[in-house]
């Protein structure tokens, strides 16, 4: 057989070409960011990886790579009679590593002889992590035709976000790409978030996909969402995009919440440690009445508490800050299903 091949084109046409993307990085590697739709068939595990790399300073590179290799090649063995047994002879298989080296060059030989026509990324992982960097940071034009869906605490503008993405608009959730709700409260439960880099190549792979003639319709959000942080060119695009504002009363709100998020109210422990988190906030009595509400499960006195008095003028003082124009606000009585289906029209009316 003759050499592998490399491609250096990560866009969606260029990956579509082949049957498996296969990343032959560690799990932890693969964990903190991979490519698009790729599987993990690591040549080194992270305890492999560990021990070549502490042999390769502490002992000789020689030594390092012979040891290594041996290690590659029987995963590389167990790959071959697990997880690509079953594929035909026409299979083409996308092959990366780090940065197109060892690793990658190892696998994609071995699958070459088999006779998969096998290829490389020239420049590995890296070459996409700057694709992605390129896009989301270094990049200052703004990015596509942003709209702001705006509302204060609890106005279900995630709901109405998701019903809009079932009715065909474009729309980029970022709460679901950050696993987290963008507040004090906003933890999901037994799901962590995911690396910084994850998040962004999650936000990247949304966006390289929309059309630019069409508006993006994004959730109002502050710059982080926990632990992750938006991109600074998207953050930049967001602050000067128009919104669409959704009004309804603290009440209603403050029901709203506590439907759809049942797990906050269900942790006590959690919920006492995010009114402490306030504290540097908010008169002494407030946090002592906001505590003892929520010792005794009197949740609905507490969200409209937290909402009146915390939320809605933080979010008053931000749009203070941003100035972004506003498009329509949109009022409601009720946030159930229907008038979140009515809203979701509502607002692609009103953003045309």
């Amino acid at each position: 057989m003759g050499r592998y091949q490399h491609t250096e084109d990560l866009s969606p046409q260029g990956l579509a070409q082949f049957d498996a993307i296969i990343d032959v990085r560690s799990p932890a590697e693969y964990a903190e960011d991979h490519l698009p739709g790729a599987i993990n068939l690591p040549v080194l595990d992270d305890g492999e990886r560990a021990e070549i790399g502490t042999i390769y300073k502490q002992v000789s590179p020689f030594e390092a790579r012979r040891l290594g290799a041996a290690m590659v090649s029987r995963n590389i063995a167990r790959h071959l009679e697990t997880a690509l047994a079953g594929y035909p002879r026409d299979f083409r298989p996308l092959i990366y590593c780090w940065r197109g080296g060892m690793r990658s060059r190892s696998m994609a030989l071995v699958l070459q002889d088999v006779g998969w026509q096998s290829t490389v990324v020239k420049g590995g992982y890296r070459h996409w992590r700057q694709q992605v960097t390129a896009a989301l940071s270094d990049d200052d034009r703004e990015l596509f035709r942003i709209i702001i869906i705006d509302g204060q605490t609890g106005s279900a503008k995630t709901q109405v976000l998701q019903a809009m993405a079932e009715k065909g608009a474009q729309v980029l959730d970022l709460e679901d790409l950050a696993k987290h709700r963008g507040s004090i409260f906003g933890d999901l439960p037994d799901l962590p978030q995911p690396s910084q880099k994850r998040f962004e190549s999650l936000l990247w792979e949304n966006l390289r996909d929309m059309d630019p003639d069409i508006p993006v319709f994004v959730e109002a959000e502050s710059s982080r969402l926990g632990n992750r942080t938006i991109p600074v060119r998207l953050w930049n695009s967001m602050k000067a995009a128009p919104r669409i504002a959704i009004a309804a009363p603290a009440e209603e709100r403050a029901r709203h919440l506590l439907a759809t998020y049942p797990d906050i109210a269900e942790n006590r422990d959690r919920l006492m440690a995010a009114i402490d988190g306030l504290a540097a906030f908010h008169p002494k009595t407030d946090i002592a009445q906001w505590r003892a509400w929520a010792e005794a499960g009197d949740f609905d006195p507490l969200a409209v508490a937290l909402i009146e008095a915390h939320y809605d003028p933080a979010y008053d003082r931000a749009r203070e800050r941003h100035g972004q124009p506003l498009m329509a606000t949109l009022e409601t009585d009720r946030l159930d299903a229907d008038a979140i289906d009515a809203l979701a029209d509502r607002v692609m009316a009103a953003g045309r």
